[in-house]
């Protein structure tokens, strides 16, 4: 039983696919979800610090007064 189980293993190793394919287009993905989380946190501080809003606010008041 246990020499079944040894070839068993040695079979499903063998047809194992070594080769890296897929992985750049993993790191890419983990990449990009990290920097949807990234921008996602950082519109969420300035959502709640009204810094957009003071930034829209200087701009449209220097615009206007030039």
């Amino acid at each position: 039983m246990l020499q079944l189980l040894s070839n068993a293993m040695l079979s499903l190793l063998r047809r194992a696919d070594h080769s890296e394919t897929g992985q750049s287009t993993a790191e890419y993905a983990l990449v990009m979800i990290s920097a949807a989380a990234i921008a996602g946190l950082v519109l969420t501080w300035a959502k709640h610090t009204n810094l957009i809003g003071g930034l829209f606010d200087t701009v449209v008041h220097g615009l206007l007064h030039l």
